[in-house]
């Protein structure tokens, strides 16, 4: 089930909130004995995270978890930095269990958000302290939102107490609200120009891969074209670090970088 982002916190009896994590959302199927942790587009986790995956082992049989794999820092604060350091930060990484959709071969994903959680309460004791289940927060939106501010923290997810688990679904019973929208991005290129740099190209790193996704031209004066080409110009490499380059079509809002666009 996925979370609509929205521009306002709901309000409201009907909403309980819950933070939210700067992880990767992951998925915990334990069948037949065997046991296995996959992302959301079902690649493994299971050396990847291998500390969260062995803390896993006392998992029920025939039970499906949803939750999330979230680095923590020296305060207990998620740091996503972290998360893409894994092995060398491994110790720093825990899963938050936040739903339970099946449990000993039964299928909870019909009954309501807040039966959900109390079975999961109830019949989940895993005993590493590398997994946590989450609690819910049963307050109004504004004292949800001081509290997330005052601790620093990327933002709220706000479920209805009622929803059942829509599996794919971005219905909007559950919301994604973020106090940061920022992003940290990552130079892994540039296209020369009259001055030096005419553009940097930028993406984010999501686990090893670093993905695309645009070139900036803004913000520069001939003068620092100069100095970032300087910087810039003994870090090139003949092979792409991106991913998802070339790109088949030309990309959002016209721009793009084809294999044309690459020669160029």
């Amino acid at each position: 089930m996925e979370c609509l982002a929205v521009s306002t916190l709901p309000s409201g009896p009907e909403w309980l909130y819950d933070v939210k994590f700067d992880g990767y959302r992951a998925i915990a199927v334990k069948s037949g004995g065997r046991l296995d942790l996959f992302s959301r587009r079902r690649n493994s986790f299971n050396s990847q995270y291998s500390l969260v995956f062995e803390a896993l082992a006392d998992l029920p049989d025939n039970t499906v978890i949803d939750g999330e794999v979230v680095a923590l820092d020296e305060s207990g604060r998620p740091d996503f930095n972290l998360l893409q350091h894994y092995r060398a930060e491994a110790s720093r990484i825990h899963y938050f269990v936040f739903d339970l959709l099946i449990y000993g071969n039964r299928d909870l994903t019909g009954l309501p958000l807040i039966e959900r959680h109390q079975v999961m309460k109830s019949v989940l004791e895993l005993e590493s302290p590398r997994i946590r289940i989450t609690d819910y927060f049963e307050t109004s939106a504004a004292d949800m939102l001081n509290a997330i501010r005052a601790q620093g923290l990327e933002g709220v997810v706000a479920k209805r107490k009622d929803s059942r688990y829509e599996i794919g679904k971005r219905s909007g019973s559950w919301a994604k609200y973020r106090l940061n929208s920022g992003q940290e991005l990552v130079i892994g290129g540039y296209i020369p120009g009259a001055h030096g740099v005419d553009a940097i190209v930028v993406g984010y790193y999501r686990g090893d891969d670093l993905i695309y996704v645009a070139r900036v031209r803004n913000g520069f004066v001939p003068a620092s074209r100069r100095q970032v080409f300087a910087r810039l110009k003994p870090l090139v490499t003949p092979k792409c670090p991106f991913v998802n380059l070339p790109e088949r079509h030309k990309g959002r809002w016209g721009e793009g970088l084809t294999a044309a666009d690459m020669d160029k």
